[in-house]
């Protein structure tokens, strides 16, 4: 559009001009001056050599056209040459972009799932001719968007929505491959897809809630028990040591007595009723009286 002002002013200048001094020279006034004419001229030479040269910034990509029409030539970054006015660049970004949409669907047991999905790609740089003369320089409306709306709702129909969080890294790698694909026959390169939330209806996130209460209830009993078990285990192997240690001194003690039993004497067991006696005389006497200490007779 710039190009085409920059030389329609100084053309109409030159007609103006043109139309003018013929008047002038109709109506027997001098003409005006040649000179006059340099001025739109030196327009239409600025806006010609303005027009040839063209600059690619870095990171993007120029389609040549012709009349219209895609030459297949391409303008890499830098400064580039045209033919004036004959010749139209479009100018491409290569660099990776970004898109971020939302997206609904439904999942594999049909619940609804809401998704912002955000997926980074960039135009080929060696197919950009391709991509402007098939689609045009709003291929990201045409073709990008209506893909990641597909590939959602293509990728959640194979899952539950239970899966689509327990399998988030899976869902994510099928929905980038099938974009890969997609957008690829496009000349569309993906470079990186991530699924930034994911949002269920609010009956699925109250079953849920539900579902790992009871989950949560059910691992509070099993540690009950187990502790429980754990008691009565103790507990037993205490009664067990206690039965054990109260038969170690029964044996213990009995043995002892054995033993006494194998050892004492009579001479010894007097000599004990010796030790322990308070000077006093038994009160029985008679013939019926035990002895307090049996002498041995000679």
């Amino acid at each position: 559009m710039l190009e085409t002002i920059s030389l329609a002013v100084p053309v109409l200048v030159l007609v103006a001009l043109w139309i003018t001094s013929l008047s002038l020279k109709a109506s027997g006034k001098p003409a005006l001056p040649a000179a006059i004419y340099g001025i739109p001229i030196a327009g239409i030479v600025l806006a010609a050599m303005a027009n040839t040269a063209v600059i690619v910034d870095a990171g993007h990509v120029g389609v040549v056209t012709r009349f219209g029409a895609v030459t297949g030539a391409r303008f890499d970054q830098g400064l580039n040459y045209k033919i004036p006015f004959a010749e139209s660049v479009w100018v491409a970004d290569v660099r990776t972009q970004k898109e971020q949409v939302d997206a609904a669907a439904a999942s594999k047991d049909l619940q609804e799932v809401k998704s912002t999905i955000a997926l980074n790609y960039h135009l080929d740089a060696l197919h950009a001719s391709t991509v402007y003369r098939e689609i045009g320089p709003q291929y990201k409306s045409r073709i990008v968007d209506p893909a990641i709306q597909e590939a959602f709702k293509f990728t959640t129909a194979q899952f539950t929505a239970e899966e689509l969080i327990t399998q988030r890294e899976e869902v994510k790698n099928r929905a980038r491959g099938f974009l890969r694909e997609r957008l690829g026959a496009f000349n569309v390169i993906v470079d990186e897809l991530n699924i930034v939330t994911f949002e269920f209806s609010r009956a699925f996130n109250d079953a849920i809630e539900a579902k790992q209460v009871a989950a949560q209830r059910v691992q509070q009993s099993l540690n009950e028990q187990q502790r429980a078990k754990v008691e009565a285990d103790t507990r037993v192997i205490a009664a067990q040591g206690d039965a054990s240690a109260v038969l170690t001194r029964a044996k213990a003690a009995a043995e002892a007595q054995a033993l006494q039993q194998r050892t004492l004497s009579d001479i010894y067991v007097q000599f004990l009723a010796v030790d322990k006696w308070d000077g006093k005389m038994p009160q029985v006497t008679g013939s019926g009286a035990t002895p307090f200490i049996t002498l041995p007779t000679p």
